[in-house]
């Protein structure tokens, strides 16, 4: 990919206050620019809709391959464990050894699991599938968002790319869920599957017509000690907590992962400040655009899925609504999110993308805790207003700390930049859902022991979720909020 210019794009936090006055950027892009932007967001597309279409389909497919319902987690847990794990190392491999190179292998791989998966005969096949489909998942999403930052220069150019790449993210999220439970009732679960198949297959011939190699300009070592406990550390945490969603915190497998996995992080840590060549640089992490950036990324990740976990829910255990219909009503937010990723590079441009961040937490924040007046007769339109907004507030979050976290990097670290911009969302999507599901569920059944029907423990539990839920998000914009003004009046 040839490289481009970077400069600190007006609108950073560094320059917010001199944006207004700035003269507009062209933000025109040319046809080929626009096809290899559509080809890139194909392949986001495809990953965020195996994150969701299978979800509403696991009753069925648990039935037809005989996997017990304690086992059907590992559905998700198996695709998570590689998809989080491996990718900061698959940032940097791509680095040094050409992003095309890593993203055609990492489509490659992502299309045949697809296959196998879609085949499978046993759950032991299944899981196989889903195993490969998340590693393949770690190379294609940090190659594809680097090959995307470095063909669109920074400023408006790359804030609209990224608002388009956020928007896709967002409605493959949400149209998996749509699209798994019409195709589980009209064709069956295998049927998801070969639609991710044929999707990788078309991704994968256009390719190598429309992308051109890019690579770090030398080729330093891998730093093998780093990766080992980054890699470690993620894939252990990820197991402790995906575990924990359904089994609770007591069990001794989940606490032995879950100190393992702190202890190499930790380790990880002092390794890269020792690293001649490390995989992560540490002053990049000093950098407070990318430290805080990455942070809010992770958090309106996390909190927003299991916001839609939680509402997932409600839908189907208190209303009593099809898999159908609450996929329904998931498509109107999605409608909606589509509209805001839109509108977000202009609402950027004109205040800046730490303020558009920080209006984007404190809306998903906001309506989230509006949820609260959920009931058990009634709430579905509440619900539906409530989850469509705060959806508004995630997109805009979610396209501004990208573009938080990749301002005024330059383009030989772009592929560490974007590692952790995604591995920011990968690790959020993963670790969301089973912090406050556990906490949800523990409450639950609480609450049932206490006498409680199913319908008032489930909405009970469900309340503690949410208020959890926004009250993080909330204090984690105050937090970006101080730091970003430090670095804005450095």
């Amino acid at each position: 990919m040839p490289k481009t210019d970077t400069a600190v794009a007006p609108d950073t936090p560094t320059a917010a206050a001199t944006a207004p006055a700035a003269a507009p950027a062209d933000t025109r892009m040319t046809p080929r620019a626009k096809l290899i932007l559509l080809l890139l967001c194909g392949a986001q597309f495809i990953i965020a809709l195996d994150f969701s279409i299978l979800n509403v389909a696991l009753p069925v497919l648990g039935r037809d391959l005989g996997m017990d319902q304690a086992d059907l987690q590992w559905a998700v847990t198996a695709f998570a464990l590689p998809s989080g794990g491996f990718l900061l190392l698959s940032g940097r491999i791509a680095d040094l050894y050409g992003r095309r190179r890593l993203f055609l292998i990492g489509l490659g791989l992502f299309t045949a699991a697809s296959v196998l998966t879609a085949l499978a005969w046993s759950p032991a096949a299944f899981l196989a599938g889903r195993a490969l489909q998340g590693l393949g998942a770690a190379v294609i999403v940090p190659t594809g968002m680097s090959l995307l930052t470095t063909t669109f220069a920074e400023g408006p150019q790359r804030e609209r790319a990224l608002g388009i790449s956020g928007t896709v993210l967002s409605m493959g999220f949400t149209i998996g869920m749509v699209l798994g439970g019409v195709m589980t009732d009209a064709l069956g679960w295998r049927s998801t599957m070969g639609l991710l198949s044929v999707a990788g297959v078309a991704v994968l011939a256009a390719a190598p017509l429309l992308l051109t190699e890019s690579r770090h300009p030398e080729r330093p070592r891998i730093d093998v000690p780093g990766a080992v406990t980054v890699t470690g550390g993620l894939l252990s945490l990820i197991y402790a907590l995906s575990t924990a969603a359904e089994q609770g915190f007591g069990r001794p497998d989940v606490l032995v992962t879950l100190i393992v996995g702190t202890g190499l992080l930790a380790a990880f840590v002092r390794v890269e400040s020792r690293a001649e060549q490390p995989l992560v640089s540490l002053p990049m992490l000093r950098r407070r655009t990318v430290a805080w950036g990455n942070l809010a990324g992770l958090v309106t990740f996390a909190m927003m899925s299991t916001v839609i976990f939680l509402l997932t829910l409600y839908l189907q255990e208190v209303l009593r609504l099809s898999a159908f219909h609450t996929g329904l009503v998931f498509g109107v937010q999605g409608v909606v999110s589509a509209c805001a990723g839109l509108v977000a590079p202009k609402v950027i441009g004109r205040l800046g993308a730490r303020r558009t961040l920080l209006t984007g937490l404190l809306l998903q924040a906001g309506f989230t805790a509006a949820l609260l007046g959920l009931g058990t007769g009634t709430g579905m339109w509440l619900a539906l207003t409530g989850v469509t907004l705060a959806s508004l507030g995630h997109l805009w979050a979610i396209i501004s700390y990208g573009v938080t976290a990749t301002s005024g990097v330059p383009d030989a670290e772009q592929g560490l930049a974007t590692g952790l911009v995604t591995s920011s969302q990968q690790v959020g999507l993963t670790v969301g859902i089973p912090l406050l599901s556990a906490v949800a569920s523990a409450h639950i059944a609480a609450l049932r022991a206490d006498g409680s029907g199913f319908a008032e423990a489930t909405l009970g539990g469900i309340k503690l979720g949410l208020g959890l839920d926004a009250a993080l998000v909330a204090v984690v914009a105050l937090l970006v909020a101080a730091g970003l003004r430090t670095t804005r009046r450095r």
